[in-house]
């Protein structure tokens, strides 16, 4: 399959002080050869003024970005599900708003789908790679004992389930569908992918993580709701 368009679904929430910097790293990321790139950001329910910091952005890259807004909160899942009806790629790649992920590691993510190899690609914090920020102890615990259940239940050996970054064929994707709004989506995406008998690949990423003085969401009730959704 030849592929043409990445979409590049990204949901946002009161990242003001981030976003602006996330999405012009995303849009001169370079890619492969003969593949051109689409955002499709969700502004879901910011109450920060997060959306009014693209328009600049907006105006200097015009249709290969669009911003779709909701009225209210709805979740991380919400957002990529509704991002996803608005794609028109060939394959889709899930990027947060935040610095924690580099966008310049793309390249890195597609291969495995562009060589014909893969279905599915996860980048990894946990595998080796060339560096990431040092944070929380129970965070880095909390994410393999999840990745680990999720394991028990799929029968994958993932290193990193929890990992917003995530490339997917995008027929394949649009097939599935997703009932999480928040962030059970990851489990949720892994096990379905899994019962499909999917090709996934892991790749190393690298890793910025930020502190909840900078602005760091998920919590420990997050982690609660990936393990009912497990």
């Amino acid at each position: 399959m030849h592929y043409r368009l990445l979409s590049i679904l990204m949901p946002l929430y009161n990242e003001r002080a981030t976003v602006d910097v996330t999405v012009e790293q995303v849009m001169r990321a370079p890619l492969p050869e003969g593949l051109d790139r689409e955002l499709i950001i969700v502004d879901d329910g910011s109450s920060d003024g997060s959306a009014e910091v693209l328009k600049p952005l907006m105006e200097e890259h015009g249709p290969r970005i669009k911003l779709i807004r909701q009225d209210r909160n709805r979740g991380k899942g919400a957002a990529i599900n509704l991002a996803l009806q608005h794609a028109a790629g060939d394959i889709c790649l899930i990027q947060d708003a935040d610095l924690e992920y580099d966008p310049s590691e793309y390249g890195k993510l597609l291969r495995p789908i562009l060589d014909g190899n893969a279905d599915v690609v996860y980048g990894s914090r946990f595998l080796s790679s060339d560096y990431r920020r040092v944070l929380y102890f129970w965070h880095a615990v909390g994410n393999r004992w999840l990745t680990l259940l999720s394991n028990m239940a799929t029968n994958l050996n993932l290193t990193d389930m929890e990992t917003c970054y995530k490339a997917f064929r995008a027929d394949l994707l649009r097939s599935i569908p997703l009932r999480s709004n928040r962030f059970g989506i990851e489990p949720e995406l892994t096990a379905k992918i899994a019962r499909r008998d999917c090709v996934v690949y892991e790749v190393p990423i690298s890793y910025h993580g930020r502190s909840y003085h900078d602005g760091k969401k998920i919590g420990w009730r997050d982690g609660f709701n990936a393990l009912f959704t497990i």
